[in-house]
């Protein structure tokens, strides 16, 4: 990698090779998901597409106006580099993050296609000698006294002209400057920069949000165990009541039954009492069966409970890993921040040069124009002697 080589774009995706030998199959460079990056180099004015793996470069692509990329499916895509002989492929983990590859692979084609219309043709004659490529190059012949003298009268004189040429010139290169100084990478630094901000925030309130879920889920549960206690308690109170009865009931049964001989009046009052006591079994026999019910009810409510509280803890982790993702995109956002920063510093010290150069320029200009001054001077003394 060259130093005037810069990222202007990085995705993550993971990289396959088409196969030498059947140049069907696809072959794995990476077991995981890597860093694809384009990258601008401002000395060649090309453009590449790397992508390192550990120490190893899997990915190491020029791109041309012939290149093509071409989507296979919603998540995959692929291109051929002649010059590397093989054909790459990307797989997404969503189809956006492909689309904005692909829109950014066209975005370079066409760069790369206007750089090579726009790059000059090698000129064939220079002052009236063909130049042979590969040949040493020969210093121009020096023009003849009335040529020179006629190209420099044809020169205009007018000081207001060359000074507003000169401002126009000067304007320009501020124009230039300002162009070529602006850095690719500073729109992805400042778009990475927003959206970690932008995922802090939704984390932090998805974690707030998560936690008082929890604690009101942990008060239900607490609120249906005492419910549960109080009614298990009381179901074991109607238990012994209910075999109080039964006791009573067997106990009267068999003095009704000693009872039967001795007469009408007795066993009338027996009977009734024991169609009595017939009753308040009965009855206690459907509480019995209510509270066998409810007993039920509270059990599938505790199961229900304990199943929340799964979640709640599920939750809770959960919270603990937004937790540690948000420390870390903290840490991310601040190294963002400090490589904008010296990005800035960077560009600072180049405008800072090229206003130094612009000077430096502005001063040749005014000594030419005050040689050419002195030129013409002597050049019409000459004329009149």
């Amino acid at each position: 990698m060259s130093v005037g080589e810069q990222p202007i774009f990085s995705t993550k995706a993971h990289v396959f090779q088409i196969d030498p030998e059947t140049k069907k199959n696809w072959i794995s460079s990476s077991k995981v998901a890597v860093n694809v990056s384009y990258y601008y180099d401002s000395t060649r004015n090309t453009y590449r597409i790397i992508s390192v793996d550990g120490s190893k470069a899997i990915i190491n692509s020029t791109i041309t106006p012939a290149m093509t990329f071409t989507k296979t499916s919603q998540k995959f895509g692929q291109w051929s580099d002649p010059r590397a002989n093989t054909v790459y492929g990307l797989g997404f983990t969503t189809e956006g993050e492909l689309a904005k590859f692909i829109d950014k692979f066209k975005e370079i084609k066409d760069l790369t296609r206007r750089s090579v219309a726009a790059s000059p043709k090698p000129t064939a004659e220079i002052n009236g000698a063909m130049e042979v490529p590969g040949s040493p190059q020969t210093a121009p012949a020096r023009p003849a006294l009335h040529q020179r003298t006629s190209s420099l009268s044809s020169i205009p004189t007018d000081n207001t002209n060359l000074r507003e040429r000169r401002n126009s010139f000067t304007q320009g290169s501020n124009g230039v400057n300002n162009t070529s100084s602006s850095n690719p990478s500073e729109g992805q630094l400042k778009y990475e920069n927003d959206r970690l901000k932008l995922a802090l925030a939704q984390s932090s309130a998805n974690a707030k949000k998560w936690e008082v879920e929890l604690t009101t889920l942990k008060n239900n549960n607490a609120r249906l165990t005492a419910a549960l206690q109080e009614s298990t308690a009381n179901v074991e109170e109607w238990k012994k009541q209910l075999a109080t009865y039964k006791e009573e009931n067997a106990r009267l049964r068999k003095k009704a039954s000693d009872k039967d001989h001795e007469g009408g009046a007795n066993s009338k009052l027996l009977q009734q009492e024991l169609h009595a006591l017939n009753e308040e079994t009965s009855r206690l026999r459907q509480s019995n069966n209510s509270q066998q019910q409810e007993i039920v009810q509270l059990s599938k409510q505790l199961e229900d409970a304990s199943l929340r509280d799964t979640q709640a803890s599920t939750h809770q982790r959960r919270i603990q890993d937004l937790e540690e993702e948000n420390h870390c995109m903290s840490v991310k956002v601040q190294d963002l921040q400090r490589q904008l920063q010296d990005s800035r510093a960077g560009r600072e010290s180049e405008s800072r040069e090229i206003l130094s150069l612009q000077e430096t320029l502005g001063s040749k200009i005014t000594e030419m124009y005050d040689l050419h001054e002195q030129i013409i001077s002597s050049i019409r003394k000459e004329s009149h002697s």
